[in-house]
């Protein structure tokens, strides 16, 4: 088999850094900043410093979600209503921030409309859904879904996410309501909803946590939809039929996240082996393929397939507390954005 020149460096780089490490040093547990983590082809070194700010100008209670805009900046959402959203260079350099002052920003979606960027952010405290300039000056907002009697008025209305559809509709995951995904066209007229709350049920959620366009057959766009506590992800047509689940034991995913031929996506909660409940601070990565087959979980267990069926997925290293959302950037770099983890900024998992 050829060795790919990445997998050479890598392995020329550890050969030398055994050479000439000393003893004791090799049997000290490493900084995270030292660490390699993943598997495959899709192994990181862990920068857990890179977006650390001063908490006091800066402050983020969690973490949320990151995107990459076209000029290389990287916006990040918090849930802090002093800044919801730091805007980064690749470095970690903080470049700007601004606040639309909401409570529960979680929800980030970008997309590029005719040659201007614009950004889609839900926001659980308030159930609003806004469409905002890359400087944060809201154009459109959705309206309450009570408000236009697609719910009725005891109808829980929480979104969690977006996601845009290659001719502008716009779909809105109710991920911690009543768990429906919303079609909307793109001035914001309700078109449909499908999905709902259930277990047993193949086309309906539990925790339809995200949403996101999966273009990876560029000829059938598909909708690929969280049901977080069903530890899945489930392929809908773009309007609302159910084609397909893909089920991933133990992982308690957040929403998809594509890049080129592989679906990103941070694992929340985890579990214990023999025990199915989710657990805090038992959160990795995990990384499918074209196929959706999981090929790396940096910070989890190798993924293991028998007679085609994947195996346990765990928490093996311990540097993450609760993976809420992954970015790719254009160098095939991951940030990864934490939920309930001490109020830590974004990390860098640099690709090796």
């Amino acid at each position: 088999m050829q060795q790919s020149r990445r997998d050479f460096l890598a392995a020329g780089t550890g050969a030398m850094a055994a050479a000439f490490t000393p003893f004791f040093i090799l049997k000290s547990k490493p900084r995270l900043s030292e660490e390699i983590i993943g598997h495959g082809d899709f192994r990181y070194k862990v920068h857990e410093q890179w977006g650390t700010l001063d908490a006091g100008k800066y402050p983020v209670t969690n973490c949320h979600e990151m995107v990459q805009a076209r000029d290389g900046r990287l916006f990040m959402l918090t849930d802090e209503p002093k800044n919801n959203t730091l805007i980064y260079d690749q470095s970690g350099k903080l470049l700007d921030n601004w606040t639309l002052n909401l409570k529960g920003g979680h929800g980030l979606t970008l997309h590029d409309e005719g040659g201007e960027e614009f950004l889609y952010i839900t926001d659980i405290s308030s159930g609003r859904v806004v469409k905002c300039t890359l400087k944060g000056k809201v154009v459109m907002e959705l309206t309450n879904p009570r408000a236009d009697g697609i719910y009725d008025e005891n109808s829980k209305y929480i979104p969690t996410e977006t996601a845009i559809g290659p001719n502008g509709d716009i779909y809105v995951a109710d991920g911690y309501g009543s768990q429906f995904i919303l079609r909307y066209d793109a001035k914001g007229s309700f078109i449909s909803k499908f999905g709902g709350d259930s277990y047993l049920q193949d086309a309906k959620f539990k925790q339809a946590h995200g949403v996101a366009i999966d273009y990876r057959d560029k000829a059938n766009p598909t909708l690929m939809c969280t049901a977080r506590m069903k530890n899945a992800f489930k392929r809908f047509t773009l309007e609302g039929k159910y084609l397909e689940t893909y089920y991933l034991p133990g992982a308690y995913v957040s929403r998809p996240v594509f890049d080129d031929d592989h679906l990103y996506s941070g694992v929340c909660f985890g579990m214990l082996p023999g025990d199915y409940n989710p657990k805090l601070d038992r959160g990795f990565v995990t990384i499918l393929d074209k196929d959706n087959r999981v090929v790396s979980n940096p910070g989890g267990n190798a993924p293991v397939y028998t007679n085609g069926k994947l195996e346990l997925l765990l928490q093996e290293q311990p540097v993450f507390k609760h993976c809420h959302d992954v970015c790719v950037d254009r160098d095939k770099n991951l940030y990864v954005c934490q939920w309930n983890a001490g109020g830590v900024y974004p990390y860098k998992l640099e690709r090796v």
